[in-house]
């Protein structure tokens, strides 16, 4: 199977034909992930009706706002997705715990990848696809992503709306009649961790409100980060000095 052929394909191909090749390929070691916004609604939408039963990953960082675990629950049980919880490795507990207020706000790399990367980076172990909701038109990072990535480790990452654009989003979820995220009326057009997470302009870039200020876009799924496999060849990426990572790493 040539991957990049067969990606450059699938640039005139619906995502509901993507995501059909993907399980018939793939399944059953296959699984897909949602932060459940309201942009996430088409495709977690497509994927699981296309797939009863789909495993479907949701990071649960200890920092998402209430409503967003409310909205979880609610979508999971009406549309009886087969939901994964996913959580830090309890080694970190202790640091985690002695840095809540802090981590977010003084060290997000460091916060993203304890809470975020590690946490897929387990899961995904065992899977051969993982079927993620990420768009060109969302981030300079992202801009550049294909519709299929073989990552080195053998996993192939698929990428169904990759050239989908915010508005073929609201023109699904209008077709759909979806649920929205309860604070996206509020001006949260892209929700992430509480403290991470701000209201933004109507004109704004609906990515605006992640990290504002901090000079930061990327959680570190969707980044070179993800390659990373323990903390010490990520620490380059981290405000923390290498010393206490390496405490934390060996501790």
């Amino acid at each position: 199977m040539e991957i990049k052929k067969l990606s450059e394909e699938f640039e005139t191909k619906t995502p509901q034909e993507i995501i059909e090749w993907a399980v018939g390929t793939f399944w059953p070691e296959i699984a897909m992930s949602s932060s459940f916004q309201t942009q996430s609604m088409p495709l977690l939408h497509m994927a699981t009706s296309i797939k009863r039963g789909l495993p479907v990953f949701f990071i649960d960082t200890g920092y998402h706002f209430w409503e967003t675990l409310m909205f979880r629950e609610q979508v999971a049980s009406e549309w009886k997705i087969n939901v994964i919880d996913l959580y830090r490795d309890t080694r970190w507990d202790v640091f985690a715990r002695q840095n809540t207020r802090t981590l977010p706000l003084e060290d997000p790399n460091l916060c993203c990848y304890l809470h975020k990367v590690q946490p897929m980076q387990k899961a995904l172990q065992d899977i051969k696809a993982w079927i993620s909701g990420i768009r060109r038109d969302q981030t300079a990072v992202r801009a550049h992503a294909k519709i299929l990535e073989l990552q080195d480790d053998g996993l192939l990452k698929v990428n169904p709306l990759l050239n989908w654009t915010k508005a073929d989003v609201q023109r699904y979820t209008e077709e759909h009649h979806l649920p929205k995220h309860p604070l996206y009326e509020k001006g949260y057009r892209s929700v992430g961790c509480a403290p991470c997470t701000i209201a933004i302009g109507i004109n704004d870039d609906e990515r605006a409100g992640r990290w504002a200020g901090r000079g930061k876009v990327e959680c570190g799924l969707h980044t070179t980060m993800f390659s990373k496999k323990n903390i010490t060849e990520a620490q380059v990426e981290f405000q923390t000095d290498a010393a206490k990572v390496e405490k934390l790493e060996h501790s």
